[in-house]
């Protein structure tokens, strides 16, 4: 068990100790789960807030449908927040982390050691949960500062994102799909407010986020600064979709951030998975609770993104095995 999942039962122990229950009765039906997500700014660590919310159910809650959770019976989930997709597909398979979310196209290299994990050894442990939502890639500048593609970067100072995050993946790919490299590029790695914090300053020319939109930190960085949406389109986009299925040509409407017109890029699938040894029985039921009637009222309000996460769209674009939990689960509906 990780140090973050210790305190949390330390402190749910501590919690039921204070309130006279019995701690015998109820420490044993305890069950903790983490969800590793992705920086605090972007859309990965809200929604998994939302979604540790609705699938946990501590000893002593009120009765679904009576104002209580719907969730797994004695189950604590936790959203962590991480450096994102890599970090929490490597947390998964060695143990750190119980679960969490991912690329699409990171989780598929990893279970099969090809793309950019090519020559390490595959992460053959990793199974689905289910399908999210759809991120687009943004690579953002200043609205003045000259910057109208991809071709554009070269000699510039862009931030790829931290080492670790599906960002920094992408980032890498879109460069190379236009002619580009990281070292034709000052290349940073900052996250979230830090980034938007440096392109105001002008430390920065430009960076990338792979995130569902809208997403918190680009929110803000429209109401302060005057920016635009560079556009991921073209030959090169064309290219990266053809030679990687998990890339589609998808737009960022207009008025998703403010005073930024609708813009071409590519998006991938964010998904949540967890490993093949993780127990067949709780999977099914966090599987189970995620899709209820009761998770989405939570996820339509929860956050922006959480209502484009649909039992319909559950299995979309999965390249990475079901956990044995969650088949079972989306057999006994019909969805398999």
């Amino acid at each position: 068990m990780s140090i973050i999942s210790k305190s949390i039962k330390a402190v749910a122990l501590g919690a039921i100790m204070v309130t006279g229950l019995s701690f015998s009765a109820i420490a044993q039906d305890l069950k903790f789960f983490t969800i590793g997500t992705g920086g605090t700014a972007y859309t990965y660590y809200p929604v998994g807030g939302v979604i540790a919310n609705a699938i946990s159910k501590p000893p002593g809650s009120r009765e679904c449908g009576k104002g209580g959770s719907c969730g797994v019976d004695g189950l604590i989930a936790s959203a962590v927040s991480s450096r994102g997709s890599v970090d929490n597909v490597n947390a998964i398979i060695s143990g750190l982390r119980d679960s969490g979310f991912a690329q699409s196209d990171v989780a598929y290299w990893a279970y099969t050691g090809t793309g950019t994990m090519e020559g390490k050894e595959p992460a053959t442990d990793l199974r689905t949960i289910a399908a999210l939502f759809e991120e687009h890639i943004h690579l953002v500048a200043l609205k003045d500062s000259g910057i109208n593609s991809v071709a554009d970067l070269k000699g510039k100072r862009v931030s790829l994102d931290e080492p670790g995050s599906g960002t920094y993946v992408d980032a890498g790919l879109i460069l190379e799909a236009n002619g580009l490299g990281v070292d034709d590029v000052t290349a940073e790695a900052l996250k979230g407010g830090a980034a938007s914090e440096a392109l105001r300053n002008g430390k920065i020319d430009a960076f990338f986020v792979v995130a569902g939109y809208p997403t918190g930190s680009l929110v803000e960085l429209a109401s302060a600064a005057d920016i635009k949406l560079v556009p991921i389109a073209g030959a090169g986009a064309e290219a990266l979709a053809e030679k990687y299925g998990f890339f589609s040509l998808s737009p960022i409407p207009a008025g998703t951030y403010e005073g930024v017109e609708q813009t071409m890029t590519v998006a991938v699938g964010a998904q949540w998975y967890t490993s093949a040894k993780a127990d067949d029985e709780l999977i099914y039921n966090i599987t189970k609770a995620l899709w209820n009637d009761e998770t989405r009222k939570l996820l339509d309000v929860g956050h922006a993104k959480g209502k484009t996460i649909t039992l319909e769209s559950a299995l979309s674009g999965v390249g990475v095995p079901l956990h044995a939990g969650a088949e079972r689960f989306y057999k006994e509906i019909g969805a398999l």
